[in-house]
């Protein structure tokens, strides 16, 4: 079975419109944290290795995002991360961001483009980066 990356989102004041629910902007944020968290803890290539020592970045090239079900301040949400598609350059990958009974309350499909930060341009996926991101791998999964 393909691993999900979880990442948990405690729903804070900063999160939130004057009525108490998530400003849709925000989650654009939760997504590329969760893609982050990922990187970092699942993958464990710190963004910091990844710019620095290795000169690249993952730009979002393309984001859909699908707002299912309002969050309020206070709630305790999972986010939930698997890849779609791995490319020769990019990745898809699906989030969906979950109450504690997994009702889908958000639902974002990112791709991502391995990019050179020297030369600004998508380069392939380095042989070892592609060794740790398949075990996320779910062709199965639904967007």
């Amino acid at each position: 079975m393909p691993n999900i990356h979880h990442m948990p989102i405690e729903i804070g004041f900063k999160h939130c419109d004057p009525a108490g629910i998530v400003f849709y902007p925000r989650y654009a944020e939760m997504l590329h944290d969760t893609v982050e968290h990922w990187f970092n803890h699942g993958l464990k290539i710190g963004f910091n290795y990844l710019h620095t020592t290795r000169n690249m970045g993952i730009p979002m090239v393309n984001l859909q995002v699908d707002f299912r079900i309002p969050s309020r301040l206070g709630d305790v949400l999972d986010s939930q991360l698997v890849v779609k598609k791995l490319g020769r350059t990019s990745m898809q990958m699906l989030v969906r961001i979950c109450s504690p009974d997994n009702d889908v309350r958000v639902e974002g499909r990112l791709t991502v483009v391995f990019a050179s930060l020297g030369k600004i341009s998508s380069v392939e996926i380095p042989e070892d980066f592609k060794a740790l991101i398949l075990p996320y791998v779910h062709e199965s999964a639904e967007a």
